[in-house]
């Protein structure tokens, strides 16, 4: 075998994890351009120090090792991603929408398939990327981080976390101990995942039909009277249908005439919205994620293109409509 067709075979070998390394690396930063970044660089020094693999573990592990710590790293280096709703309390409609915070305040979304190639994998993991796990990750210290998703996540035995990590099992379970805690304390597990039955489908349905007609009665009908609603990168967020109302007929109002594209992100069930564009068609305005709780809207995220966003971009969607 030649030296070239050697190095082919190895690199293939490394990139077949692309995608489970970065689905652990976006639990662990809460972003998807980062968890990119890292695993590029988890893949590239395992690439470098292919001759240094000893083989005592395998090969998975090793690149697990490896990405925990550029994880560990970026996590020291950088602060805590949120959601708006972390930040501060909600805001009346009438609140003008302002300056966007930086992307490095925000938790970013990731398209399911980003997960596994296999639709059935990505079903197992759907709970694990929720949004509002994914926020309350951040609560944790890094290195509990690491354990809950090592543990709970990927189901590794505790020892085998405890080598990764140069500690002990007894501290390794003591941390995982804490992490369930605090998760269970900020978690909201009620939102449906992208695995809907034929009510949440039909609703779903009514939510494309009532947006693209713009029938603002027939929107806040589909929603809790406490539904949720925020724009990431804005920090604002609004609480309760009656603002919400007053959003799409206030601020939001821009928004008619647009268009939805199915996504299954962070797995919940979304759309990429198109804006009407005045040189015709429409352009993308943002990525929405719908959380859906017990037959209507319990949630619905806007992480806007706009600002300098880079969401479409990340996700391989249209950049126009035409």
């Amino acid at each position: 075998m030649t030296a070239e067709v050697q190095e082919a075979s190895a690199l293939g070998e490394l990139e077949q994890y692309r995608r489970e390394l970065t689905g652990y690396c976006y639990r662990m930063l809460g972003s998807p351009y980062d968890a990119d970044d890292a695993v590029q660089e988890t893949l590239v020094k395992a690439w470098q120090g292919l001759d240094r693999f000893e083989g005592r573990a395998s090969l998975r592990s090793w690149l697990y090792r490896i990405a925990t710590n550029v994880c560990l790293d970026s996590l020291r280096a950088g602060g805590r991603r949120a959601t708006p709703m972390d930040l501060s309390s909600p805001s009346p409609a009438s609140t003008p929408p302002g300056e966007g915070l930086p992307e490095a305040t925000w938790i970013g979304p990731l398209l399911d398939s980003d997960l596994s190639a296999d639709p059935a994998e990505r079903v197992v993991q759907q709970d694990s990327v929720r949004l509002a796990f994914i926020a309350a990750l951040q609560h944790l210290p890094p290195r509990q981080r690491a354990v809950l998703l090592l543990r709970e996540v990927l189901a590794w035995p505790a020892a085998d976390v405890a080598d990764l990590l140069g500690s002990t099992v007894a501290s390794v379970n003591s941390a995982l101990q804490r992490a369930r805690a605090t998760v269970a304390e900020l978690d909201r597990p009620s939102a449906t995942t992208a695995q809907l039955g034929p009510a949440d489908k039909e609703l779903l349905a009514r939510y494309v039909r009532a947006f693209e007609a713009y029938d603002v009665d027939a929107l806040v009908q589909l929603m809790h009277d406490d539904v949720g609603f925020s724009m990431p990168p804005l920090p604002l967020w609004l609480r309760g249908v009656e603002d919400v109302r007053g959003w799409y007929t206030g601020f939001g109002a821009g928004c008619e005439g647009s268009r939805l594209v199915p996504v299954e992100v962070n797995g919940s069930p979304g759309f990429a919205q198109y804006k009407p564009d005045p040189d015709g068609g429409w352009s993308p305005w943002c990525v929405q994620v719908v959380e859906v709780a017990d037959g209507r809207v319990q949630h619905l995220h806007h992480f806007l293109e706009a600002f300098g966003g880079r969401v479409f971009e990340r996700m391989g969607l249209p950049l126009r409509l035409s």
